[in-house]
């Protein structure tokens, strides 16, 4: 913790020094741990800070008291992105470690939109993230006004290390450039398929119809109590995809597989049922952890929303906005692990608690 707080004094200031009257750094510092004390916005971050300036100047400079809660909103938008993403890097490897080892992480890619960035004269920002099955944020790309997802992925997917993990990614970007680009990144792929890819996704539903080639594949069920109800889970996997048309345009590709999901609740039962194509040879419960594990950065997007209140953040400025976005990241991964001594404790309760005694949490996270 003592390491990350010196990597905030490194933090490139682009102000003018002669009217510069707070440091970068010490905004920097306020608005991460104002995040974990159930602050949303840019006021309730200024109160925080002036509610416990006695304590903040034992580890911050705060040469002209608390800044304003404009100014942390401006100063905000003049940071580096990469900066931020660095610092989140790096507190990422503190507290959990690489992502090495024997078993292949999971890694999904999804977009998200910040809702109250928009206005009618400005398209909202819309950042894709790359979370792990492990539950942190491991990166994040801005999507350009003028382009979409299927161009933000690989400038994604360039800027972390893939090597040996598995990738999944929604229909949007089912793209063969960005199987690709994977494959030859040494990673896997996990893609599900809609109506957006010709007639693939038709060619693999009509596949898995047939009673008795379905009966032919490698088939695995899973049932948990979900919300009051019962969800039953099941997967078939195939590699028999040598009749597929298109399978010499997607790199590397081995197998298909579709997932059935059917809840029962209060009497009454629903089912939906998903397409996939993928690099993963035939073990069907390890394409049904890799579709299960695309859930958690759908979780990580909910709590943005929810626990975090992003949508409800007006922050007009985009690079404000998007930098606010990184540090209630690097919030989230942080109340992930931080104990505090009570089981089964929400993120948002978690944050409660911070806000009601900051100084004995912190203690808590500086002996991380």
């Amino acid at each position: 913790m003592n390491n990350i707080m010196r990597w905030l004094t490194v933090v490139r200031d682009i102000r003018q020094e002669a009217k510069v009257k707070h440091l970068m750094k010490d905004i920097i510092a306020i608005v991460f741990f104002a995040s974990l004390a159930n602050a949303d916005n840019w006021v309730s971050a200024h109160f925080f800070a002036a509610a416990h300036e006695r304590f903040l100047r034992k580890y911050l400079e705060l040469p002209h008291g608390i800044p304003s809660h404009d100014t942390l909103r401006r100063v905000f938008g003049m940071v580096s992105p990469e900066y931020l993403q660095e610092f989140r890097r790096r507190w990422n490897e503190v507290m959990t470690g690489t992502m090495g080892g024997r078993i292949k992480r999971i890694l999904g890619i999804d977009g998200k939109t910040q809702r109250g960035n928009g206005t009618s004269y400005q398209k909202a920002n819309h950042i894709v993230s790359a979370v792990s099955d492990t539950g942190f944020c491991i990166g994040e790309v801005m999507v350009n006004d003028k382009s979409n997802e299927i161009t933000a992925i690989p400038e994604l997917l360039d800027s972390i290390n893939i090597k040996g993990h598995i990738i999944t990614i929604d229909a949007m970007g089912c793209q063969t450039d960005i199987a690709k680009k994977i494959r030859n990144k040494r990673a896997d792929y996990v893609f599900a398929l809609k109506g957006n890819q010709g007639s693939l996704h038709d060619d693999v539903r009509l596949y898995f119809d047939d009673a008795e080639l379905l009966n032919t594949c490698a088939y695995h069920k899973t049932l948990d109590k979900a919300r009051g109800g019962v969800e039953k889970r099941e997967y078939w996997q195939s590699c028999d995809i040598s009749w597929l048309a298109q399978k010499k345009d997607w790199a590397g590709l081995a197998t298909i597989a579709m997932t059935k999901n059917t809840i029962t609740k209060n009497g009454v039962t629903t089912t939906e049922t998903r397409y996939f194509i993928s690099s993963l040879p035939l073990d069907v419960k390890e394409i049904a952890r890799a579709i299960r594990g695309h859930w958690m950065v759908e979780s990580y997007h909910w709590h943005l929303d929810v626990t975090f209140r992003e949508d409800a953040n007006h922050t007009i400025e985009k690079y404000a906005a998007y930098n606010l976005n990184i540090i209630k990241k690097i919030a989230i991964n942080t109340l992930k692990l931080l104990d505090v001594g009570i089981n089964r404790v929400s993120l948002k309760n978690k944050r409660y608690l911070i806000s009601m005694d900051f100084g004995k949490y912190f203690d808590m996270l500086m002996a991380i």
